[in-house]
């Protein structure tokens, strides 16, 4: 059986736009505000929804946000909201 060519690869040449590793500089660590901020978001969020559920129907925007037991309760939607984007900077933590 004949025997395939064998081809030969060219030299890998970085591209000059491209800076090196060596050029990159590192990201460096959070702020400390940012971690706090991240947490508070996602405190604010556990705490909402724990006092929803424990007097949600005697707080006024509470019982307009949907807190009476009539409709559609959008408490649950902002202590949620406030908890995922909490988490969602924890992403962008280092």
């Amino acid at each position: 059986m004949p025997k395939s060519k064998v081809r030969k690869k060219a030299a890998y040449t970085q591209p000059k736009d491209k800076p090196s590793p060596a050029q990159a500089r590192a990201a460096g660590p959070s702020h400390p505000l940012y971690v706090g901020v991240m947490l508070g978001f996602m405190v604010l969020g556990l705490i909402w929804l724990v006092v929803n559920y424990l007097a949600g129907h005697q707080i006024g925007f509470m019982v307009w946000l949907g807190g009476d037991g009539s409709g559609f309760n959008y408490n649950f939607v902002v202590g949620f909201v406030l908890i995922i984007v909490g988490l969602l900077m924890t992403m962008r933590w280092r």
